[in-house]
């Protein structure tokens, strides 16, 4: 089988906020994030190397997750409300951006296109920022503004960061990797 060789696109981008319970993490069920125009997110660690005898005698690379930006063409409601913790207002049904709302950590669920086989990954604990705020008034009105949030993926208690499917994953497990977040040992997922 001839194994990918590039990818592009990032799709199927899914939200699967963090619940405790009785202090036992399990994550909802993923929400589809539409819209997802780029994500560019750069490792988060740093080499520690100890010189002795006239060389590098000790070399550690630690890994701390990943930091970076997710544009999307607009954050929805739901989004806003769950995850960076804007709050609706019942009788009038506004969103009100609160600065003492506490934002909801998630796992991040999303594919990027491939030759071959399309890959799918998971970053079990991230946190976003509130989206920017920004518009521009154009001669074309064709090009949409777009928003885009910070997101921090951090390692979980146990360390587990990322986990991204192969050419050798079982059907089951690549088929459902949306509907619930994969976790090792569990089958296709846990809850």
């Amino acid at each position: 089988m001839e194994k990918a060789k590039v990818h592009f696109d990032i799709t199927n981008v899914y939200v699967a906020k963090h619940i405790v319970n009785n202090g036992i993490l399990t994550f909802d069920t993923p929400k589809r994030l539409y819209g997802a125009i780029s994500m560019d997110l750069s490792a988060n660690g740093e080499t520690v190397k100890l010189r002795a005898d006239g060389m590098d005698y000790y070399v550690s690379n630690s890994n701390n997750g990943y930091e970076g930006d997710l544009s999307i063409a607009m954050a929805p409601d739901w989004f806003r409300q769950e995850i960076l913790g804007e709050e609706l207002t019942e009788s009038d049904k506004v969103l009100v951006e609160n600065a003492n709302s506490e934002q909801s950590a998630f796992a991040l669920l999303y594919e990027f296109k491939y030759d071959k086989h399309h890959r799918r990954h998971v970053l079990f604990n991230c946190v976003a920022s509130r989206p920017g705020i920004k518009g521009e008034n154009k001669d074309n009105q064709r090009d949409a503004d777009t928003e885009s949030t910070s997101i921090t993926a951090s390692p979980m208690e146990d360390g587990k960061v990322k986990a991204s499917t192969t050419e050798e994953t079982p059907k089951e497990v690549y088929n459902n990797w949306f509907n619930k977040v994969w976790e090792k040992d569990s089958g296709a997922s846990v809850l």
